[in-house]
């Protein structure tokens, strides 16, 4: 993780934060998705609102996520229907970047005052298929921390994730979760399946600066607007957390991540329940000052772990030279140095598992 954070602080101007998300969308295969977001560097010269606030962006422009802000709100004009122009572009059929620009710019300049308010929020990239490497991960400890777990997650979003423990999972051949339930994982997996065990969630709440509703429809038209539109497996699962979010709606706290840990790590533990922090495709994007706190925290509260109340940090992030998304997981007592246990897809498509 202290390579990601370094990586991170390289990073600084508009024109390389733009390129770094376009190259990310590539790797992940979201070629067209790339070529719409390199095309923001082109609208820059318009003479519009959205354009000049981008071009002064005040703060870190990839830690605040600037480029996938306005990439949503592009793509909000062909989910709403309202502006039908990308939507060639999104299925590929047009590919010439110049083309892209220009698309871009018209965009721009006729829906300037509809794009700017994209800009006051982080986007909102909730993604269930992540939560297959965290269930593996799950499985992983629970042979060294006991089945038992209370999971608290930073960086929620919709909370989309936050409701893991209602999900069913096929991870190699490894089922896990219940199995009335319209939200099914089952990524391809590569390499050896993870260890089958049992993995009994008792409790699962997370936080978020700005969390959606998904039982608003337009708070849900928002969060699909963030969508890669390549993903079309994506768009059905977040219809099926819409609907698992009406039956009961996960508990998600509007808190800074960099707040919620200490006084998670604060509350009372119960005895023979692992109590895990984990998060997915987020580290990069909260700031230095808050990484080194909720570090700081866990490290802290790990040293005073016990066997009976022990610690756990899941995370799938981000290695930001390499592109590649880490599963690492730390617990206490015991195991206080990362352990890489997997790469996989950053929508999930895919988990390659190391762990041993």
């Amino acid at each position: 993780m202290a390579e990601q954070s370094h990586a991170v602080m390289h990073i600084r101007s508009v024109p390389e934060a733009i390129e770094w998300q376009a190259t990310h969308a590539e790797e992940a295969g979201a070629h067209c998705t790339a070529r719409v977001i390199r095309a923001v560097s082109a609208a820059l010269n318009t003479d519009t609102a959205t354009a000049r606030r981008i071009a002064g962006w005040q703060g870190l422009a990839l830690e605040d996520a600037m480029p996938l802000r306005i990439t949503g709100g592009l793509h909000n004009l062909l989910v709403t229907g309202d502006d039908r122009r990308l939507e060639p572009v999104y299925a590929g059929l047009v590919t010439d970047q110049a083309t892209v620009d220009a698309l871009v710019c018209e965009l721009f300049e006729k829906w300037d005052h509809r794009l700017l308010p994209w800009l006051d929020c982080p986007p909102q990239t909730n993604e269930a298929g992540r939560s297959a490497s965290i269930m593996a991960g799950l499985l992983w400890l629970s042979g060294r921390l006991g089945p038992n777990f209370e999971l608290n997650e930073i960086g929620a979003s919709a909370g989309v994730n936050t409701m893991m423990d209602r999900y069913r999972f096929d991870l190699g051949g490894v089922e896990a979760g219940p199995t009335d339930t319209p939200m099914r994982i089952a990524p391809e997996w590569r390499g050896d399946a993870p260890p089958a065990g049992e993995v009994a969630i008792r409790s699962i709440r997370g936080c978020d600066q700005a969390p959606i509703d998904l039982t608003d429809p337009a708070q849900a038209e928002r969060l699909k607007s963030y969508v890669w539109p390549e993903a079309h497996v994506r768009m059905g699962r977040i219809d099926a957390a819409i609907q698992l979010a009406g039956e009961r709606a996960p508990d998600i706290a509007k808190m800074d991540a960099a707040q919620f840990v200490p006084a998670m790590l604060a509350q009372p533990q119960a005895h023979g329940v692992a109590r895990v922090l984990f998060h997915s495709i987020v580290w990069q994007y909260i700031p230095e000052a808050g990484r080194a706190a909720i570090t700081h925290a866990m490290e802290a509260a790990g040293a005073l772990a016990t066997r009976e109340q022990p610690l756990a940090w899941v995370m799938l992030e981000t290695n930001r030279e390499t592109f590649k998304h880490e599963l690492r997981v730390r617990y206490w007592p015991g195991g206080e140095d990362a352990v890489l246990l997997a790469e996989a897809h950053p929508h999930g498509a895919w988990v390659e598992w190391y762990g041993r």
